[in-house]
């Protein structure tokens, strides 16, 4: 039996046992939601399931592999019947290689692409498929800038990215068409303080690390709730580096090719050798394996950024609209009054 609040809201997360995904479930459960976690951990699902109940939400953790199409739609008819409707869906889990791609194997490679991929696509299926019939929901993937701009020892992951974000175009246009009230919506982030850099499939002499600067999950997450809160929008642009990266690969492609690749390697490693016994999560939870909860945090606290500037900005850009069409109006009047009526002139011809 489902609880019946008004304010308390069903919500699915896949990849919810660790990272960003950790962090969105504790931020929904923080508002008293009722979340899905979706993962295929159970050490670290459970660890998740106990906070988003410390938080104020209530659990329901899912072992599901979302790879697995058949096991993503049952998931989500579980969560009909014991949570409510489904009226988020948060698109997260992933797994990822480091390595050159000519040093990846196919497997490794399809596997990448059916998690980070393919399981958004079978998450939004079995989210539409309850949100149409109602006409109401929000669906949120959680992306990159690596959506927009391929980076070296990272080509399945981007590769993926790339897919989601054309695909979530052709989606947001068809529902656009048929007038559905449902919407979907993207969150571009930056290189986030999370477990993968530890659990990761890495063929890289030294420790794997995410590119400096570097913030911590819940910049990620509130980002997402927000998201998740205002779909209308197409996108959101989390970080500094998130809108720097996009805008340098709009302006000059081929500059940043030439500059990634004399920085991207150095720039991925940290100066310490990787553990010869290190282990990976790409076909198996590494969680259970270990007998180890992860959580939302990796090893990079002590230089990882709390707070993202422009993140509030891209919340809050219809503010900051009006505050910059203030500013013009102040300048145009104050020409006005020294005697330059020119400018109000040459604003209302154009």
């Amino acid at each position: 039996m489902f609880l019946t609040s008004h304010s308390s809201r069903v919500v699915v997360v896949t990849g919810a046992s660790g990272g960003v995904g950790r962090a969105a479930a504790r931020a929904f459960a923080a508002r008293g939601d009722r979340v899905a976690l979706v993962a295929r951990g159970r050490t670290g699902l459970d660890a998740a399931a106990d906070e988003v109940r410390a938080a104020g939400g209530v659990a329901l953790p899912l072992e599901v592999d979302v790879a697995d199409h058949r096991a993503v739609e049952e998931a989500a008819s579980q969560v009909d019947r014991e949570l409510g409707p489904i009226e988020i869906w948060v698109n997260d889990a992933f797994t990822t290689v480091f390595s050159e791609f000519t040093e990846i194997e196919p497997e490794e490679f399809r596997r990448v692409t059916e998690v980070c991929y393919l399981g958004y696509v079978y998450g939004t299926q079995a989210a539409l498929r309850r949100m149409l019939p109602r006409d109401k929901g929000a669906i949120v993937q959680v992306g990159s800038a690596l959506a927009y701009r391929g980076i070296p020892l990272q080509s399945a992951y981007c590769g993926a990215k790339h897919a989601i974000q054309g695909w979530n175009e052709a989606l947001r246009c068809e529902l656009l068409h048929n007038r559905s009230k449902v919407r979907a919506t993207m969150v571009q982030l930056p290189a986030v303080n999370t477990p993968q850099f530890d659990w990761s499939l890495s063929r890289m002499r030294m420790q794997p690390q995410p590119v400096p600067p570097i913030f911590q999950p819940e910049v990620a997450a509130r980002a997402i709730v927000h998201a998740a809160d205002h779909p209308r929008r197409r996108e959101y642009w989390v970080g500094g580096s998130t809108t720097a990266t996009l805008i340098a690969n709009a302006v000059a492609p081929g500059l940043l090719d030439r500059y990634l690749a004399r920085t991207g390697y150095a720039s991925q490693q940290t100066d310490e050798p990787k553990p010869p016994d290190s282990r990976d999560n790409l076909w198996q939870p590494l969680d259970d394996a270990c007998g180890q909860d992860f959580g939302a945090h990796g090893r990079f606290d002590e230089t990882a950024k709390a707070h993202a500037v422009q993140a509030w900005a891209s919340r809050h850009h219809g503010t900051l609209a009006l505050a910059g069409l203030g500013t013009v109006a102040g300048v145009v009047a104050g020409r006005v009054v020294r005697g330059r009526p020119g400018v109000v002139a040459g604003l209302e011809r154009r």
